[in-house]
């Protein structure tokens, strides 16, 4: 045999195997100077000699080996089978969860467009409405001028009793139609709106704006255009009009949100505001100074970081607390500590207890 290995120092030299192996991996070789060396089966090239590369055990051991070898392979059959099963059912779970998901989604969204499409009916009643009223003072409009162009092309005299007594009745009844259609100013001198008075004003608007519509009356537009602070056309006119329809909404939603029982946050009012924002000069105005001041307080609440101090409402940062569900106030600042009351122990024996401020957090209703 040869040595192959070249970091070996007997690297290319031959020799001959005339010793047993002391073990499977090693082997006695002598060269033809005589040396004698112990030399690794890896760095010899010999391809008649078979070397041992495994340790050979008895044949019971064998079959033992080969028993272990089999269950341990259906054990792994069996492992993967659990976890290509566990995976399936993972992912049918996540798959159902997605789709009960969409159609949660679906469902919502079917309800908005429904909502959608009842305001969109009612506006298209109340356009039809305003359409058919335009017609009818459109036909007004062309009735009276045919009268004024026949007054202007016969002489006085030609006319005699042509405009007879049941001729007036009939002209008088439509423009007695026509004006029943809109809001009466005198109606509203005498009883005005019981809500307030930026609804007088908005009525009075509309009143003076159908009133310039009926008799093509420049000046009442401008003077329904100044009540209703708009641009003095029909289309900037009916545009602020709409908007006024919302301010008794947009008053009680706000009020209502600023009295709740609870407290009011700065994002809880922010969001019922944020809906009316096109209107915040409006319902700012009907708002009381007290109304008006909270607001302010909370807005500049919301600027400022949150700190827990005498009378925070809290409840227990600790999930797993039975007090992190409950409301309690700080009733006493100690510094680095505070003393809570808490809602739920107002029947017990002890009403407070003493916390670190890092143990609690700021209560939110559930």
């Amino acid at each position: 045999m040869t040595v192959s290995q070249e970091s070996h120092p007997r690297y290319g030299d031959s020799g001959v195997i005339e010793a047993s192996a002391p073990n499977h991996w090693q082997q006695i070789v002598t060269f033809a100077d005589g040396e004698r060396l112990l030399i690794n089966n890896t760095d010899l090239d010999a391809p008649s000699v078979p070397f041992p590369r495994e340790q050979n055990y008895p044949p019971e051991y064998m079959e033992a080996i080969a028993q272990i070898k089999e269950q341990h392979r259906h054990e792994l059959e069996r492992l993967e089978q659990e976890l290509k099963i566990g995976l399936q059912t993972e992912a049918k779970a996540r798959a159902k969860a997605q789709v009960q998901e969409q159609i949660q989604s679906l469902q919502q969204l079917f309800k908005q467009q429904k909502e959608e499409n009842i305001r969109l009916q009612q506006r298209l009643s109340e356009m039809e409405g305003l359409r058919k009223l335009e017609i009818e003072n459109q036909q007004l409009r062309q009735r009276i001028q045919d009268l004024e162009n026949a007054v202007q092309e016969r002489p006085q005299q030609q006319w005699g009793n042509t405009m007879t007594q049941q001729a007036t009745k009939a002209l008088n009844k439509q423009v007695k139609q026509a004006l029943e259609k809109t809001i009466d100013l005198r109606s509203l001198a005498q009883e005005p709106p019981k809500e307030n008075a930026q609804e007088c004003l908005r009525l009075m608007g509309m009143a003076l704006k159908n009133l310039a519509s009926a008799m093509n009356n420049t000046q009442a537009l401008e003077a329904a255009a100044i009540i209703l602070g708009s641009e003095p056309t029909p289309i900037a006119i009916a545009y602020r009009a709409e908007q006024l329809e919302m301010l008794p909404q947009a008053v009680s939603d706000i009020r209502r949100v600023l009295a709740n029982p609870g407290g009011c946050t700065w994002q809880e009012f922010w969001a019922v505001a944020q809906e009316y924002e096109v209107i915040k000069q409006d319902y700012w105005a009907e708002l009381t100074a007290q109304e008006t001041e909270l607001i302010t307080a909370l807005q500049k609440a919301s600027s400022q970081p949150d700190t827990i101090g005498l009378g925070s409402i809290v409840a227990h940062a600790d999930p797993y607390r039975t007090l992190y569900v409950e409301r309690g106030e700080v009733i006493q600042d100690l510094g680095d500590e505070v003393i809570v009351g808490w809602d739920s122990w107002k029947e017990q024996s002890k009403k407070t207890d003493r916390y670190f401020r890092d143990e609690l957090r700021f209560w939110q209703p559930q």
